[in-house]
């Protein structure tokens, strides 16, 4: 991305006033609690920063390198996962010392910096230095060259930006929302799956699944070994496709011997595959048509009797937030970080009529349909905020 030769680049700290956070003792109850904002870097994943992590006191503020920063703020992260994530800040708050912060000037506009910033993500991480912890530090910051046109045409810039951004996230919230819709569109229909306020006969779990493998955790131990993958063959499903809910990604093969031996974690359309590690209870149905294949260790599959309960009902339903409280109950009583095959068989689940089930299927169809085309949409928003990123830093956004 190259400055047009009309374009001065400047290093950050030429043109503002850099500043590193920090974090008050935490075993002092009197720097804690009180009225200032202080975030963590974990608060720039939104981009937008509205709300703070957790508050300090005035004297926690004064007894710590925490430095308040005000509204129009552009931050970045400078430690870890979130390395070179660009926030905005929206309002008056201190920083831990993971994040930089780059104070307001006359000189530049914090809109236009906090895009351009945001273009230079990979280029930061690739950047970062340092093994299990990949890290940034505040001179690095400083040093970063930024195209700076006139402010007059940096306010221009930001404002195109800002609202190809502002499509984007209007085109999210709807996604968002038809989520909400659907689980709204369930509890009207079947009620609470726990509570069961419309009286519906309830079974166990282990009931409505078919045969002995009818509820099945992936293969144990050294059943299956990274060894064991292949270039082609058969599929290995594992956590990336059902917390992404898409069948078209990963790219783990075994063979037919291997296929042949862990038959019983065979994946079959109409089955509910269901993650069982850090983001358990997220659940996918297999649909007709994908690649033959088996389960990873950190799934489990299921496959309902299709003459009692639904795929998309009892999918719906495991994911629904009474029966994942359900769920954390039966846990040992602190919090379920793992779920597995003995804790779904001690449910007991309503079942209403089949041809209910069925009505909830297809409003799920149709909705789903409407969310590829959102998807749809949503991509090319995003292919279009990437080339006006371009154009706008190569000074190509005639006026």
């Amino acid at each position: 991305m190259k400055p047009p030769a009309s374009v001065q680049t400047r290093a950050i700290a030429e043109f503002a006033t850099v500043v590193t956070g920090g974090t008050p003792s935490t075993s002092n109850k009197d720097y804690w609690d009180g009225d200032v904002p202080w975030l963590n870097s974990g608060a720039l994943n939104d981009g937008y920063v509205a709300t703070p992590t957790r508050f300090i006191t005035q004297k926690g503020l004064s007894s710590s390198s925490a430095k308040l920063m005000p509204a129009d703020t552009v931050l970045i992260a400078l430690t870890g996962a979130t390395v070179g994530q660009v926030g905005y800040l929206a309002f008056e708050a201190c920083a831990n010392q993971s994040v930089t912060g780059v104070l307001p000037s006359e000189e530049h506009d914090s809109r236009y910096l906090y895009h351009f910033l945001r273009t230079r993500r990979q280029r930061i991480k690739n950047d970062a230095f340092g093994g299990a912890q990949p890290h940034i530090n505040q001179k690095y910051v400083k040093d970063l060259l930024i195209p700076l046109p006139l402010l007059a045409e940096q306010k221009r810039v930001a404002g195109i930006l800002d609202a190809a951004d502002a499509l984007r996230a209007k085109r999210r919230e709807s996604l968002a929302r038809i989520g909400t819709l659907l689980e709204s569109t369930f509890l009207d229909m079947f009620g609470d799956p726990v509570a069961n306020p419309m009286g519906w006969t309830v079974a166990g779990i282990v009931d409505a699944v078919d045969g002995r493998y009818g509820i099945k955790a992936g293969p144990f131990g050294s059943a299956l070994k990274k060894d064991d993958y292949v270039g082609s063959g058969y599929r290995v499903y594992g956590q990336e496709q059902v917390i992404a809910g898409r069948f078209d990604i990963g790219d783990y093969y075994i063979d037919e011997v291997k296929f042949q031996k862990l038959r019983n974690c065979a994946v079959t359309a109409g089955d509910i595959l269901v993650s069982l590690v850090g983001s358990y209870g997220r659940v996918l149905v297999v649909p007709e048509g994908i690649e033959p294949g088996v389960i990873n260790p950190r799934l489990l599959k299921i496959t309902p009797r299709q003459e009692l309960v639904t795929s998309l009902y009892l999918a719906t339903l495991i994911q629904n937030e009474a029966i994942q409280r359900q769920l954390e109950s039966m846990s040992h009583g602190g919090t379920m970080g793992i779920l597995n095959a003995g804790l779904l068989k001690q449910l007991s689940i309503p079942i209403p009529p089949l041809d209910l089930q069925h009505r909830f299927a297809a409003i799920v169809e149709s909705v789903e349909e409407q969310k590829d085309l959102m998807r749809a949409h949503l991509a090319e928003l995003d292919t279009l905020f990437a080339s006006l990123q371009q154009r706008a830093f190569n000074g190509e956004l005639s006026a």
